[in-house]
């Protein structure tokens, strides 16, 4: 059976007890006022952080943290405010090391305590993190006996806590939450069930041409919704108002549509919608009777009669997978038909994937992730490698066949 974990190995696999473990995770949570509002990516690295506790491992943690530019950046994405919530889940002393690169960290981890464990400061605080720099990976390589990754949001960067060292460690390999990610996408990927829908919203056709062509001949019902179904639409010539429309994707859209057409693709796009004059919360807003939308007018989320569509369709699916939100779901009353295709798969008797990104977010907010089969964490990563792309944190670690 075909993996993208092949020739990989899992921590399970790598004798890190009482050793010197890299762990490069992706704790990019959102964070206000230094008060974390989203921990889900930091429960999510507890299973690989508390299986290395087990073998009394000698730990440094290293993550980035948003895309800080300028010195003054540092407060606002400092990573304190993680190790602070890590320490709280881990009943675990957190050391920050203020340098991600810096030549002390080896001492530091030499003389940790058993119950302690050390945080790289944001790995982007370093100028050579982001240049993929060999100086920094060979610096950091210095104290690393075992290297694992288990960012999956981070996955697809050549960065270098990704990419340049684990290249110059021996011992290496994946953590849990990567390698479920990847388990789970493969089942879109190459142990597909059928029938397979693929509903595929959010802003841009651009975003999403590269998948659509990758499982073409794997999905059996596409369903676009989304503002990138206005594009779709104006390449059939109906009319979608003041509606967002990428003008230089029409001529792709017409390509996608034929090629559904020759390889006898169901593609279900919006048959109705909800539309206003404007984007803005409680605005007055009304229900078209056809696909097509008056020039005052923009839609900003699927009807009734599409929310039926596609249920019809999730009815007969096996597998499932979800990338990208129905309508503009932040701005009520906007959110219905993101809600009620989360509300479908909650009840599918199908393996549900919901493939990261603005999706995730929708689901969250309906309340159903927990109904959910599979939730991923990094919504850039889970799309790259959709489209068949190789994840440079990947290959890294593959063993030479």
């Amino acid at each position: 059976m075909k993996s993208g974990l092949t020739r990989i190995k899992s921590i399970e696999d790598l004798d890190i007890s009482g050793k010197r473990v890299f762990i490069r995770l992706d704790l990019n949570v959102p964070i206000k006022n230094q008060i974390i509002t989203d921990d889900t990516r930091i429960r999510g690295a507890l299973p690989t952080i508390q299986y290395a506790i087990s073998k009394k491992a000698k730990i440094v943690l290293a993550s980035h943290l948003g895309r800080p530019q300028k010195p003054e950046d540092r407060e606002k994405y400092s990573l304190t405010p993680v190790g602070d919530r890590l320490s709280e889940l881990l009943n675990r002393e957190i050391v920050l090391f203020e340098d991600p690169n810096g030549e002390g960290i080896k001492g530091v981890l030499g003389g940790i305590a058993s119950n302690q464990m050390l945080l790289l400061e944001n790995t982007r605080f370093a100028p050579g993190e982001e240049k993929n720099s060999m100086d920094m990976a060979a610096n950091l390589a210095s104290f690393t006996e075992v290297y694992v990754n288990d960012g999956f949001g981070a996955i697809h960067r050549a960065h270098c806590t990704v990419a340049a060292l684990p290249s110059l460690v021996t011992n290496k390999g994946i953590g849990f939450l990567i390698k479920r990610e990847i388990q789970m996408l493969d089942q879109v990927l190459y142990n597909t069930k059928h029938p397979f829908v693929a509903i595929l919203g959010g802003a841009k056709v651009s975003d999403k041409i590269d998948v659509i062509g990758n499982l073409m001949d794997r999905v059996d019902v596409f369903v676009i919704g989304g503002a990138m179904a206005f594009t779709f639409l104006a390449a059939q010539d109906i009319p979608v108002g003041k509606s967002l429309v990428e003008k230089d994707k029409i001529h792709t859209a017409k390509e996608l549509l034929s090629r559904f057409r020759h390889r006898n693709k169901k593609v279900i796009l919006p048959v109705d919608h909800v539309v206003a004059g404007q984007l803005k919360e409680d605005v007055s807003c009304q229900i078209t009777p056809t696909a097509a939308i008056s020039s005052e007018f923009m839609g900003l989320d699927i009807g009734p009669r599409t929310i039926d569509l596609i249920g019809t369709e999730l009815q007969k699916a096996s597998l499932i997978f979800w990338n990208g939100p129905m309508g503009a779901f932040e701005t009520k009353p906007f959110h219905k038909g993101s809600f009620a295709v989360a509300q479908m798969l909650s009840e599918s008797k199908a393996f549900t994937i919901v493939g990261g990104g603005d999706s995730v977010t929708a689901v969250e907010q309906s309340g159903l992730a927990s109904k959910m089969g599979h939730i991923s964490t990094g919504g850039g990563a889970s799309l790259e490698y959709l489209e068949g792309k190789a994840m440079p944190g990947l290959e890294v670690l593959r063993e030479k066949s």
